[in-house]
């Protein structure tokens, strides 16, 4: 889920000025600076292993980002494609999974992450580099056609869309190709979904995480590859384990209890 009420201090402040002449920026920290007024869920790890992702890529490769929110990770991901790849962003803009108790859809809030989106894009000067599809994922398989070198999943968190995603746009990512994941062992039904889908998976090794953005390579694996890459990942379930308390005391309103056990902002952990 690319979206939430609460965000990163690290790289996120007050909306920016819209620049419709911008041009995408370089350096990453030109785009930390770039995102600082866009609201989402990023850590600057997760941004640095977006952008670090997307810069490995040659021209005519595919990004295909699912959950978009207002274009942070957007923003992220175009800024570090090399000039002639094709991003596409997969976002409904449907005022639901906007973040934690925002499943349901809003109309209001839906028109405006829409028009928020468009106006952060231009504003980072990627606006012309980013084709956005506004549909559910599911509906949107149609819409994308040939196989994907880098896929970002940051969608529905339920279980079975979690699932959908992982399957039916996994499986259009090329050998060699990255799967990248967030809110995985840290949301339970992403994590349920990961646990179904890749825990035992002979198609896609488990690379490592930035918080809670895992990172998968396709690749076959024999074996012992598989019982190895099965450990490797439930090696992460203290991690998901600490996650749910953090979720829950912060339920009680007692977030200020987290700082003491690993959360020193004291907020939902992603």
């Amino acid at each position: 889920m690319a979206s939430a009420s609460a965000q990163d201090p690290a790289i996120e402040s007050t909306p920016g000025v819209q620049r419709p002449d911008a041009s995408p920026p370089g350096r990453f920290v030109e785009v930390t600076d770039a995102v600082a007024g866009v609201k989402g869920w990023m850590t600057p790890g997760q941004a640095r292993l977006l952008w670090r992702s997307a810069r490995v890529l040659d021209p005519g490769q595919r990004i295909v980002e699912i959950g978009s929110f207002q274009g942070r990770s957007t923003i992220v991901l175009a800024s570090g494609a090399p000039k002639g790849a094709e991003v596409v962003a997969i976002d409904p803009h449907a005022g639901n999974d906007r973040g934690p108790n925002e499943i349901e859809g809003f109309a209001n809030e839906a028109e405006s992450d829409h028009q928020i989106f468009n106006s952060n894009l231009a504003a980072a000067g990627v606006a012309e580099r980013v084709r956005h599809v506004r549909e559910f994922s599911d509906a949107a398989l149609d819409e994308v056609e040939g196989p994907i070198d880098l896929l970002y999943i940051d969608g529905a968190h339920r279980f079975a869309p979690a699932r959908d995603d992982i399957v039916a746009w996994g499986a259009r990512v090329v050998p060699g190709g990255t799967m990248l994941i967030h809110d995985s062992f840290n949301a339970l039904g992403v994590t349920l979904a990961q646990a179904a889908v890749l825990f035992t998976s002979g198609e896609f090794r488990y690379v490592g995480r930035s918080e809670s953005m895992a990172e998968y390579r396709r690749e076959r694996l024999g074996p012992l590859r598989r019982i190895t890459n099965l450990g490797r990942q439930v090696g992460q379930l203290p991690y998901f384990a600490w996650c749910q308390l953090v979720k829950v005391l912060i339920t009680l309103k007692l977030g200020a209890l987290t700082r003491l056990i690993g959360n020193p902002s004291g907020e939902w952990p992603y």
